[in-house]
């Protein structure tokens, strides 16, 4: 369900319809870490090398497992939802006490903080945790990092879209030094942002976070499945837009655009003849003649008169085993990969717009559900027969692709992703149009029948 019920909702300014921030504590989670590990504290104990000023140390409870009243689980409550809209709002102000009382600590970031260490920069690390909510401020200001530190890391990873390692390392001490002001700043451009989607979104709709690097699908306005994503990097950025899902292409074609030809596949070529055939990438003149890699001079630019065009194939070909067409005049879509590990990398800004998806086949499951005669069963056999097949969906579903770097879950937890693209006004850049992805090279017509449009392409080198 869109906004469209709540109007009059949506036209009050936030403060007017839910209490202040200090009725519903931005970490309440957290406040269960003491209890749960049942934390004392003796006075006098042995600090960690280095650290003999320090007078109290935690005695670590015999269990280093976080408590599962900690972990954060994920939200059905869809991002481009009225529920959101408003806890952004809270977060605000919680946000804004958080602020006024000085914010937080820096951490120092000499070296990596992990379970079983000590040192000041803990000292630091609980203070700053404690600022935000991660860490109840009754675990102490020990130079321990125990299990308490370990969890409220976790629930700080979490909350940032980081792996949840309770490791602090590069990515996490970035996260944990961006000022208190600069995260309120955030929730309040980005409250703007979630206001702007306040009509009705569509019974079912899919949303692709571009900074949060997700992908979710809602229906009924509920979350029904969640995928990470890869997304455009800073210099070929995903665009943000409204569109619709019409089409999908099980084992696709991928045609190499020219950029890619000229600083890929040449030098390539000058190193291993054999790379053409060993990619399954074959040759096309201008009369959609086939050729053989030795009739091009490799030595040369020649190549770039021809077209070169990749079999299907899921664990080699640069789209995977399934592409999903959307609307738009950018050139972009979104599909899947044969780089599965990307999914596991904090950072997934890989692609030249196009948005790749883990658990594809889940996502066109879903999309497909409407559409007679295409059950996960038929999915799958398709996907296995190796050969192109063309699917029109029944219903085209409402596609958003949206540039969001903090909101609030009803749950009371604020979120906050990296502003990768500089938008949220500390950067060069500051509108939400975004720049063209590179043009898209479009394949050669395909020896056979088919029923939907020729795919437009992603750059090799995302892929490779």
């Amino acid at each position: 369900m869109g906004f469209g019920t709540k109007k009059d909702l949506l036209r009050l300014p936030y403060r007017h319809y839910y209490p202040l921030g200090r009725d519903y504590p931005l970490g309440r989670a957290a406040a269960v870490v003491a209890t749960a590990f049942g934390l004392t504290h003796a006075v006098g104990a042995a600090a960690g090398p280095g650290d003999a000023a320090f007078g109290e140390q935690a005695e670590w409870a015999q269990r280093y497992d976080a408590d599962p009243r900690l972990s954060v689980s994920r939200s059905n409550t869809p991002v481009l939802a009225v529920e959101t809209f408003a806890a952004t709002g809270q977060a605000i102000e919680t946000y804004r006490q958080i602020v006024a009382n000085g914010g937080w600590v820096a951490v120092p970031a000499g070296q990596t903080l992990k379970l079983g260490g000590s040192g000041r920069a803990v000292v630091a690390l609980r203070k700053r945790l404690a600022a935000s909510g991660d860490l109840d401020p009754s675990a102490g200001a020990s130079p321990i990092f125990d299990s308490y530190v370990d969890a409220a890391v976790k629930h700080f990873q979490a909350r940032h879209g980081l792996l949840q390692s309770g490791v602090v390392s590069k990515e996490t001490f970035a996260a944990l030094n961006i000022p208190a002001d600069v995260r309120l700043h955030q929730l309040e451009v980005n409250l703007v942002r979630l206001r702007s989607y306040s009509g009705n979104l569509g019974e079912r709709f899919v949303m692709a976070n571009i900074p949060a690097m997700a992908v979710e699908t809602v229906e009924n306005g509920v979350v029904v499945t969640h995928h990470a994503a890869g997304v455009g990097k800073i210099d070929r950025q995903s665009p943000v837009m409204m569109t619709k899902a019409v089409d999908i292409n099980f084992n696709p074609y991928w045609t190499v655009p020219a950029s890619i030809i000229r600083k890929d596949l040449i030098p390539r070529m000058q190193k291993d003849p054999n790379y053409l055939a060993d990619h399954k990438i074959r040759i096309f003149d201008k009369d959609r003649q086939e050729l053989q890699s030795d009739q091009i001079n490799w030595n040369s630019l020649d190549a770039v008169n021809y077209n070169f065009r990749q079999d299907p194939g899921g664990d080699i070909n640069s789209l995977g085993v399934v592409r999903i067409n959307i609307n738009n005049p950018y050139g972009v879509y979104m599909h899947d990969t044969p780089e599965k590990g990307i999914f596991g990398d904090d950072d997934r800004f890989v692609s030249s717009g196009c948005i790749r998806v883990q658990n594809v086949r889940d996502y066109v499951t879903w999309l497909l559900k409407d559409t007679p005669g295409w059950d996960r069963e038929h999915i799958d056999e398709a996907i296995r027969s190796g050969e192109r097949v063309d699917v029109k969906l029944a219903t085209p579903v409402p596609v958003y692709w949206v540039y969001i770097t903090a909101w609030a879950t009803p749950d009371g937890l604020a979120e906050f992703r990296e502003d990768i693209y500089q938008r949220d006004g500390f950067g060069p850049v500051t509108a939400d149009a975004s720049p063209a992805p590179l043009p898209q090279v479009q394949p050669l017509p395909e020896p056979r029948a088919v029923s939907a449009r020729s795919p437009a392409l992603e750059p090799m080198n995302d892929d490779e």
